[in-house]
Parts: structure tokens; sequence; C-alpha cells
């Protein structure tokens, strides 16, 4: 009896050694579309990520439609570093690049007046349409430092602002 519970709890240790270590692989970004109330009885959709920069700081990356009583919908990028580590630089625009090398540029909607210096938000309505649908991006961030700073964005997060734009309104 002693042999089978020794058998057991070594079994249980391998099998949560295993589980652990293939958590430390996946993916950290997994994007997650909320809902929140706009107004009584108005329900309206975001995607939420938090990604890390190469430097290890998390980001808080946003992207919503704006404008709901209006025909063409704005999509806008809100992109949010810890407070006192980035100063985005505005009114510098936000270039994305797709893995197939292809640049396109958003332009900044925080131009004249930024809540925080650390938030920026960008305006992807015409960019979007023009993006991959399931490529990941990689985000240059115009910062105040100097050289943009990068953000990656994976193909799962991507798929889901296309879902987004597309299949929810």
């Amino acid at each position: 009896m002693y042999r089978f519970t020794q058998l057991i709890w070594r079994c249980a240790l391998v099998v949560f050694l295993a589980l652990t270590l293939y958590g430390w692989g996946v993916e950290e970004a997994q994007a997650l579309l909320r809902q929140h109330h706009d107004s009584p009885g108005i329900l309206r959709y975001h995607s939420q990520v938090s990604i890390k920069d190469k430097q290890g700081y998390a980001w808080q990356v946003l992207l919503f439609k704006q404008n709901y009583n209006n025909p063409v919908r704005d999509l806008r990028l809100r992109l949010v570093a810890f407070p006192g580590v980035v100063e985005i630089a505005h009114p510098q625009p936000l270039e994305i690049e797709a893995t197939s090398g292809k640049l396109l540029s958003a332009s900044d909607a925080y131009a004249l007046t930024a809540p925080a210096p650390n938030v920026g938000e960008y305006n992807l309505t015409d960019v979007l349409p023009k993006l991959p649908t399931t490529d990941a991006l990689k985000l240059h961030v115009p910062v105040e430092s100097g050289q943009p700073l990068v953000l990656n964005i994976p193909n799962s997060v991507v798929t889901e602002w296309q879902w987004l734009v597309t299949e929810i309104d």
C-alpha cells in the first residue's frame, strides 16, 4: 500500500511539473474581447491585451470603435505604458509593420492633448482593412527618448481585431 501511495504522489508531481513547464512556453499575449456599457442599455465591445516590450514592461493595447452615432465609425488603438517608464512622442504617427514588410501609418488622435505622457491613441479606421487578417504585426511606437519602441502583436490578436471590426457591431 505504501508503494502505491508513493507511486501516486510521484505521478502527480510529474503531471504538475509538466503542466508548469508547458505554461512557460505559452504565448503571453492573449487578446480578450470585452463588453462595456456605453450608456444604459447599450453594450460596446473592445479588444484588450497586455503585451510586453523588449525591456519586459507591460503595455495595455486596446482596440475599440468610436462614434457609434455616425455612419462611419472610427477604429482607435490605444497604447498605455506603465507611468514614468515611457513617454510617447506626440503628434507623431504610429507605424505598423506587417510580416511581409508592408509599412502603414496611423495618425495620432492625441496630437494636441494626451491624457498622460504614457498614453497614445491612433486612428486605425483606414489602416486595419489594409492589413493581413492573420499575420503578426510590429507596432513602432514613437517615444520621446528617440528610436521607436517596438511592440510585437501576435497573429491571434490581429485575427481578433479583424473579427471585432467585421463581426461585432
